[in-house]
């Protein structure tokens, strides 16, 4: 089953943040797919098993200055 994770990811201003975090998010295990508003940092990424949140704030933050924002729940 496909579930979808909405984020708000700092840092993305133009469409090469975009391109970047959508391709490192799709190498993450189980990622499916991922779109990213680069205007806003909304990003919502499918997958079909969990998100390890932990892991994808690593791997974006090694490719630029991108911070996954706290959820507001």
């Amino acid at each position: 089953s496909t579930m979808h994770t909405t984020l708000t990811i700092s840092g993305t201003h133009c469409p090469s943040c975009k391109a970047l975090i959508e391709e490192v998010s799709m190498e993450q295990p189980g990622v499916t797919a991922c779109t990213v508003d680069s205007a806003t940092g909304k990003t919502v990424i499918e997958h079909d098993s969990p998100l390890d949140r932990a892991q994808l704030q690593h791997a974006i933050s090694e490719v630029g200055e991108y911070t996954i924002e706290p959820q507001h729940s």
